[in-house]
């Protein structure tokens, strides 16, 4: 039996090519051993039609890809000589072309937290460049490893089966990790989308959970929802389960992803929104003349609850109660959940530590989509959460004009 390399940290590096942009495409991926140099694994493969840019981010995923495979435990430098991905990766270049959106949220997915991008010259990228033109060539199509890692992976089905201490003990245990390389951190990845417009959002009226009016989705959001269904349809294949508020504005929203996508819908009503009890269908200013002094007493308080409704404080613990089930339900897998505007910000300021009063300096758009990861760590692996994508928009959804808010 072969045990498992262990790499501490790897670079892939990654190259896509077009002849044509748009034409015949591939791309190029190699794994390194960062401290040693060696090559872990390779990957040319072709796309099909498509842009230099596409057949570049395609290198990028199949990279990411390769690094779970075979160093799951790694830390990450990921080099490529296209400016355009590194600073669209690292936040630097927003991302407008609607073609590369859908890349780069897999990519997100897929790159462990601390994963890092580095642009390096084209001469310095020549393996991946090697590779992707050998697969335009037909000279190679898929992934290769070392000889080492195609032994390990072969004995690791063996090597998972270990000796439990009693008989008593077999139903309950989990396999044992191959020996010589550290259980990985399973990643949880929630995708979050706001609902789209209701007359109530276009009214600016306060909308609350399950205690109020709720009206339905407007044509007008159910034409959001239908182009962020578009958006993120490219990842359909790594979802598991759509999940949705109860709220009838959240539910419509929830069936036009769920069957864009071709998953189930589940309810879950700790994603519901803020209760805000007599002030629910009411425009701000009615508040004001009717409920000044509540009102006043609510604005930037925590502890305060509208007439009838719940606190800020009411809403995280079930918000945060919701996730603990669904990351319990739903392990390792991708979620797309359907929420509101409390709820989303709520969950954001959890992931990234930050407190609560966070929700009040955080702005979020009807039909936008939010992006985090939560780590079931072994070990002393970390952190446990981080924001990927915040407050994203498809093209033809922005309100403030722009195709991008990422």
């Amino acid at each position: 039996m072969t045990d498992r390399p262990r790499h501490r940290s790897v670079i892939i590096e990654a190259d896509g090519g077009s002849r044509g942009n748009p034409g015949a495409a591939a791309y190029g991926a190699v794994l390194k051993d960062a401290e040693t140099g060696e090559v872990i694994a390779e990957d040319g493969s072709t796309i099909g039609i498509a842009s230099n840019n596409v057949a570049e981010y395609s290198g990028l995923i199949a990279g990411l890809r390769l690094a779970a495979e075979f160093a799951p435990d790694a830390e990450i430098e990921v080099r490529m000589d296209s400016k355009l991905v590194v600073e669209q990766m690292t936040g630097n270049w927003k991302i407008k072309h609607p073609a590369m959106k859908p890349l780069a949220l897999e990519a997100n997915r897929l790159a462990p937290s601390g994963t890092t991008y580095t642009w390096v010259p084209r001469l310095q990228n020549a393996h991946a460049d090697r590779l992707a033109n050998e697969a335009l060539d037909g000279k190679r199509d898929g992934v290769t490893a070392s000889t080492e890692e195609r032994e390990a992976a072969l004995d690791e089905p063996e090597s998972l089966v270990e000796e439990v201490q009693s008989p008593d003990a077999a139903a309950d245990a989990e396999p044992a990790p191959a020996r010589g390389w550290a259980p990985p951190a399973v990643q949880t990845t929630v995708i979050l989308v706001r609902h789209g417009v209701t007359a109530h959002t276009t009214s600016k009226r306060f909308s609350g959970g399950l205690g109020g009016d709720n009206p339905g989705l407007s044509d007008d959001g159910r034409a959001q929802i239908r182009a962020v269904a578009d958006w993120i349809a490219p990842l359909a294949e790594t979802v598991d389960v759509v999940i949705t508020s109860p709220v009838r504005r959240t539910r419509e929203s929830a069936e036009i992803l769920a069957e864009r996508l071709g998953h189930p819908l589940d309810v879950e009503p700790g994603f519901a929104e803020m209760e805000f009890g007599a002030w629910d269908g009411l425009t701000f200013g009615e508040v004001a003349e009717q409920h000044q002094a509540d009102l006043e007493a609510w604005m930037g308080s925590l502890e305060t609850a509208p007439p009838g409704g719940e606190t800020f404080r009411d809403v995280q613990k079930r918000v945060l109660d919701a996730l603990e089930r669904l990351l319990e339900a739903h392990r390792g897998k991708t979620v797309v959940v359907v929420s509101h505007v409390t709820p989303i910000k709520t969950l954001v300021a959890h992931t990234v530590d930050a407190p609560l009063e966070a929700v009040f300096r955080m702005e979020l758009a009807p039909a936008s989509v939010t992006v985090l990861a939560f780590y079931a760590a072994e070990g002393d692996r970390g952190p446990h959460s981080s924001m990927r994508m915040y407050n994203a928009l498809p093209p033809g959804n922005d309100p403030f004009g722009s195709d991008s808010k990422w």
